[in-house]
């Protein structure tokens, strides 16, 4: 087949180019001209591609054969949403006994399925270890006066249908919101946490005034724009309807020389081998949804320009707040520095405009736990293959241990088992350490700015000036003009939708194109990467990236300081009602003083609970102690904390061992030392031999994370010492001259010895019976509070020889003296924090 380029005279090249740049021009301009082809053939299977999705009724790039369970459209307040059960590809077995796993997509302007797109994704990952797997999606077109609202209460009944198709399994589901789903299913996990097992948000912004200076642009949109006027404009122009490519176009803002270079150049340079991941990518990319024109209003004014849902200022239309200290699973945010929509003060900044320190979240039984990636972007958090095998596969196997982690506020980090000394102990390719971390580090990250408050706040009050007026004025002639139809043809005129229109075969401009491209593939010549003009190409692309990035950074600096100039004027603070003082506008809730009180009736509480218990709550405690001690912690002591408990208990179920866990931690951090020193009369009425099994059952389990730190070693030294205190001592021998003088009368006093409780139950409702019985078990004995309780061995001890009954009596103060040494620790101080 013919060259579209003729061949030069082979024999004459020697002569005619000696040093070879004529060839090496030759073949890149043939190397050039065949890859124009071939690039214009990819973008004609793109434009085919986008408007084959956009005609499906259910378009999704979901790699994975689903099943529908639920249609939102069937319930009482109906909305464009469906849940899915995911069926196991070919060769994955899942265990009906594990925790569900549901993962709820972005509707922020593209379609569904990026969650779950390939296999090295959420959805494969949590497939292949064997869990359950549900996802929540979306249709293209919103049900007519759909709200925020009825799609949260949706959300709600589908999480609902998936623990009531588990009822045998005690771990409620494990819910990962990606991007805008992540506030979405904070917001319903605010108001039904019940329903929720531990919640993963990757990439999901919560604090939208939150950023850092020089970063995150997309903050000042509001402000440039005068508010949300605009959005209800968009909204009114589209009959009523919001097109989501506007979304869309606003993330390609952010990174221009990534949108019209470098994307398409990446194509363009390996477009043998690029193509289909260009496709793959962006039949989901250019998968445009419609959101409805009061879903964004509503999302516009109460959380991107509000920012009212981290201070829980938003209420239902049934009078319910939304605040986000009612989540009662653990949750873990994953964020990333490279990542321009959600930098990590925006998926962090919540946490602090909550609580005002780790007390308060402690206080409020929340587990916060946070990642941050150093380089992926916003779509690298959730559609990455190597985030995925890394990352998402760390959180998903040790969700269990986040299920029982402490409350508090953690930071994690993922190591190399390769990479580190210990690695014979670690059971995976990497270790997932849990680092407790104080609000004052978390501000390392937020970067809070108080007098950015104040500017934000203004924008919020002008938004809503701006609103008002456009309202008033201009919003009855524009929905007057607006037609479906008239909305129809906007949005397809769309500059993002409009290039993937045209770039298809039903331009008749492309006919000639994939005709080209079949005789391009025909008879290929690729270009070696050492070829000199190549290399110049590729130097030329990279100025072309270079020159467009410092144009992004000079518009977002000049958009900045312009912004923090217009909206720091003193004047126009005043003038909007908030005299310089965001505070009147935005108060932390956890400062309320409900709030105060409810800390100091749960910390009452737990001061009530410090002595009850049994050997059980003992040994936990004693845990957590030495634990606490350590500057990290990881999933190995609990993986073998766990595996023992289900020795001694083999009912014990994860929610039993998580309320005895965190009851345990909340006693410890209330009042550490009258805990610890509680540690014998919680094993009181244990033998010597059970003590035993109880310090090498602790040993066993801080063992699993290798040699200790001298400072876990001190406190493991303490608890040894406590739990020698609590060893029954050895019985005084009776005087057989009082058993020989006192004769009947003697016989009658001899008590009878009393038989070793039962140990207590891991469970809630067990671990507080057991503590009940053991007040009341010491109740009945205070009367004889100088006499040993005797182990059952000592019932059956066998009669002394004549011999020894000859023994001279000895005194009474001696015989009361050696009663007083035979009960260590029996006598508690009234508030049971020590010894008496």
């Amino acid at each position: 087949m013919n060259s579209l380029m003729p061949p030069p005279l082979t024999a004459a090249l020697p002569f005619l180019d000696p040093f070879g740049f004529g060839r090496a021009a030759y073949d890149y301009w043939r190397d050039v001209l065949e890859r124009s082809v071939l690039y214009m053939d990819v973008m004609r299977l793109r434009g085919n591609q986008y408007l084959e999705h956009i005609e499906q009724t259910k378009p999704s790039v979901l790699g994975f054969e689903t099943e529908v369970l639920m249609d939102g459209h069937t319930l009482p307040r109906p909305v464009n949403y469906e849940l899915l059960r995911v069926m196991p590809p070919e060769g994955v077995t899942i265990d009906p006994q594990m925790r569900p796993f549901v993962v709820v997509d972005p509707r922020a302007g593209h379609g569904p399925g990026i969650g779950g797109f390939k296999p090295d994704s959420e959805l494969g990952i949590a497939l292949n270890a064997g869990h359950p797997c549900y996802f929540i999606g979306f249709l293209p077109y919103p049900v007519p006066g759909q709200t925020v609202e009825d799609v949260v209460e949706a959300e709600i009944a589908f999480l609902r249908h998936v623990g009531e198709r588990h009822v045998e399994t005690s771990e409620k589901p494990m819910v990962v919101g990606n991007c805008q789903a992540g506030w979405q299913v904070m917001m319903a996990a605010s108001l039904e946490p019940d329903l929720f097992g531990p919640i993963l948000i990757a990439g999901a912004p919560l604090s939208y005034w939150a950023g850092e200076r020089g970063g995150a642009p997309m903050r000042y949109t509001g402000g440039l724009t005068g508010g949300s006027w605009m959005t209800s404009l968009l909204g009114d122009l589209g009959a009523g309807l919001f097109d989501g490519a506007f979304l869309v176009q606003n993330f390609e803002r952010l990174n221009p020389a990534n949108t019209w270079w470098r994307k398409q150049y990446q194509l363009f340079s390996r477009v043998d081998t690029e193509a289909s991941r260009y496709l793959e990518f962006e039949r989901w990319w250019g998968g445009h949804v419609v959101l409805g024109g009061e879903e964004i209003q509503y999302i516009v004014d109460n959380l991107f320009v509000g920012n009212r849902l981290s201070t829980a200022q938003l209420v239902t239309s049934d009078g319910r707040r939304i605040d986000l200290r009612n989540v009662r699973s653990p949750v873990v945010v994953f964020c990333s520095r490279g990542d321009d929509i959600t930098p990590p003060p925006q998926a962090l900044g919540w946490v602090r405009d909550l609580y005002e320190g780790v007390e308060d979240i402690i206080a409020n039984e929340q587990t916060i736990v946070y990642c941050v990636h150093d380089t992926t972007g916003h779509l690298g958090i959730f559609v990455s293959g190597s985030v995925s095998r890394k990352e998402h596969a760390e959180f998903t196997a040790n969700m269990d241990y986040i299920d029982v982690l402490p409350p508090g506020l953690y930071e994690t980090t993922i190591s190399s088992a390769a990479e580190r000394s210990d690695a014979e102990l670690i059971e995976r390719d990497y270790l997932l350490e849990f680092t407790p971390r104080t609000i004052e580090e978390l501000d390392q990250e937020v970067q809070h700015r108080p007098e950015d408050d104040t500017r934000f706040a203004t924008v919020a009050r002008i938004s809503e000036i701006n609103l008002g007026l456009y309202r008033q004025f201009l919003q009855p002639w524009v929905r007057a003009l607006a037609t479906p139809e008239s909305a129809k043809w906007l949005r397809r005129m769309h500059p993002n939708r409009l290039g993937y229109r045209l770039l298809s075969d039903r331009n008749p401009l492309m006919v000639p194109v994939p005709v080209l491209a079949e005789r391009v593939r025909a008879d290929r010549h690729p270009l070696g990467e050492d070829n000199l003009f190549r290399v110049i190409e590729s130097i030329v692309s990279d100025q072309f990236t270079r020159g467009l990035n410092a144009w992004r950074d000079l518009r977002d600096s000049s958009i900045e300081r312009l912004f923090l100039d217009f909206y720091g004027q003193p004047l126009l603070q005043a003038l909007v009602g908030l005299g310089g003082d965001a505070h009147v506008h935005r108060r932390r809730p956890g400062a309320e003083p409900e709030h105060r009180r409810f800390v100091e009736r749960r910390q009452a509480e737990l001061r009530a609970h410090i002595a009850e218990g049994g050997s059980h709550e003992a040994v936990m405690r004693a845990v957590i102690y030495v634990l606490g001690g350590a500057p990290a912690t990881d999933e190995r002591n609990f993986n073998r904390l766990r595996a023992s408990r289900a020795e001694l208990e083999p009912s014990i179920q994860l929610a039993d061992f998580k309320h005895l866990m965190r009851e345990q931690f909340f006693i410890l951090k209330l009042d550490r030392e009258a805990a610890l020193a509680a540690i014998p009369a919680l094993l009181e009425g244990q033998s010597a031999e059970q003590i035993d099994e109880d310090l090498a059952h602790i040993e066993h389990v801080l063992a699993a994370s290798g040699e200790l730190s001298e400072h876990v070693a001190d406190r493991f030294e303490r608890i040894k010492a406590l739990f020698a205190r609590a060893r029954p001592a050895a019985p005084a021998r009776p005087s057989p001259a009082l058993t020989l003088d006192n004769g009947p009368a003697a016989s009658s006093a001899k008590t009878v010895p009393k038989a070793t409780p039962a140990r207590t139950p891991a469970s809630g409702s067990g671990t507080r019976a057991s503590g009940k019985a053991t007040r009341a078990r010491k109740a009945a004995d205070k009367p004889e509070a100088a006499e040993p309780q005797k182990p059952e061995a000592e019932a059956a001890e066998p009669q002394k020889p004549e011999a020894e009954a000859a023994e001279p009596q000895k005194p009474e103060a001696e015989a009361a003296k050696g009663k007083e040494k035979a009960a260590p620790g029996t006598s508690r101080s009234p508030e049971g924090d020590g010894e008496a």
